[in-house]
């Protein structure tokens, strides 16, 4: 059963945060608000601080000053573990078979015996791995193995689901089913947060924030963005190159 979510429009806070690698500034004084219930999507070229900003979120780094809440909370182990994480770079093992990856994630998040079964067997389904499920990971394609790193975030049942970069190398029709279900996540009450350099990604989220060199440019639901351009034909792509050439925060 999920933790119910502490009473904030918010489901995460992130509060004038920087953080840097050494003399190399990732993040520089970044805020942002996510609400409850929404897909938002972090969208910005490589080097822009989306993997570092989740991996903030995530509880895996802290920040070097400023302040992170999720859940209403401090990231923590106990955070952590109502959060559904899949890291840009997969985390499976690949000589075992895709049950014993979803059993082995699912001990992790503490499900006993019978709800651990029941759990793997609802995921396997949602992502339609449940013929492939006694089939080696090593052997899969690279499409199955995202719907099997979905399905490894999900099988916890969390309210908020961080994902970074999950469409990358997917195919266009796997691309539209998982945004589907993405979508059907949102109406079900998961909120979800995706980092993307994709602008087919961006379209599908309810509300974006445009990041560049460590900051947010702008934020809002998409069209909000495109029409803060004054162009009423612009592309999402032409209004982040209008926020970049502006270089203020356009809060929609």
């Amino acid at each position: 059963m999920q933790k119910a979510v502490a009473a904030t429009p918010n489901v995460i806070e992130v509060e004038n945060v920087t953080f840097s690698y050494g003399k190399l500034r990732a993040l520089s004084g970044l805020t942002l608000h996510i609400p409850v219930g929404v897909s938002f999507g972090l969208l910005g070229p490589n080097g822009a601080g989306k993997t570092t900003l989740i991996r903030l979120m995530v509880g895996l780094l802290r920040p070097s000053s400023g302040s992170v809440r999720v859940l209403g909370e401090q990231p923590s182990r106990e955070v952590a573990a109502r959060i559904g994480y899949m890291p840009q770079l997969s985390a499976l093992y690949p000589d075992l078979s895709v049950w014993e990856n979803l059993d082995f994630f699912a001990r992790i998040y503490g499900l006993p015996g019978a709800t651990r079964r029941q759990a793997i067997d609802r995921v396997l389904r949602l992502v339609d791995l449940w013929k492939r499920r006694d089939d080696v990971v090593g052997h899969l394609s690279g499409g199955m193995r995202q719907r099997l790193s979905l399905a490894c975030a999900l099988v916890h049942r969390p309210p908020l689901l961080v994902l970074d970069e999950p469409t990358v190398g997917l195919d266009p029709e796997l691309r539209v089913h998982f945004w589907r279900f993405f979508q059907q996540l949102t109406k079900e009450g998961t909120s979800i947060v995706i980092s993307s350099h994709t602008m087919d990604d961006a379209a599908h989220c309810d509300r974006l924030a445009f990041l560049r060199e460590g900051q947010v440019i702008a934020e809002g639901p998409p069209q909000a963005l495109r029409d803060g351009t004054g162009d009423p034909k612009a592309t999402l792509e032409e209004a982040f190159l209008y926020f970049v050439r502006r270089g203020t925060v356009n809060v929609a």
